[in-house]
């Protein structure tokens, strides 16, 4: 069997397997912050998070499917090494940037709705002012 077969195999099992492990810690944890984020709404915080989880597979196991194509033929077992390091790296590096992105926009929204809960209300009318004659 081909070496560049073997290689991708390997790629794509192991792109996959992270690429759930972290969509479901992701899922798993990300649920509370979600509920504080949009203020204990528990149901909204779950159709969130599943809209979330979702777009987090389809992004990543698009750039999987794509970063898949590879121009050289891998000859030895040192190049499978190379290749599925490169692969991989990438890989984990764009599930980290995602995550991160993720964190910073919901922490973006979590600051918004602290900000105003904390804000004081309008202060009442202390006194008020007679018409004007002419009007």
């Amino acid at each position: 069997m081909d070496l560049t077969v073997i290689a991708y195999v390997i790629y794509l099992l192991v792109s996959i397997a992270l690429t759930v492990w972290v969509a479901r810690t992701l899922s798993r944890n990300g649920r509370i912050f979600l509920a504080d984020v949009l203020r204990g709404n528990e149901k909204l915080a779950d159709a969130v998070n599943h809209l979330l989880v979702v777009g987090f597979y389809l992004v990543n196991l698009g750039f999987v499917a794509l970063y898949l194509n590879g121009d050289d033929t891998i000859a030895d077992i040192r190049g499978v090494f190379e290749a599925l390091s490169t692969k991989l790296g990438v890989v984990l590096l764009v599930l980290g940037v995602m995550h991160l992105g993720n964190v910073f926009v919901l922490n973006k929204i979590r600051r918004r709705g602290v900000m105003e809960r904390e804000q004081m209300p309008p202060v009442a009318p202390q006194d008020w002012v007679a018409p004007s004659a002419g009007a």
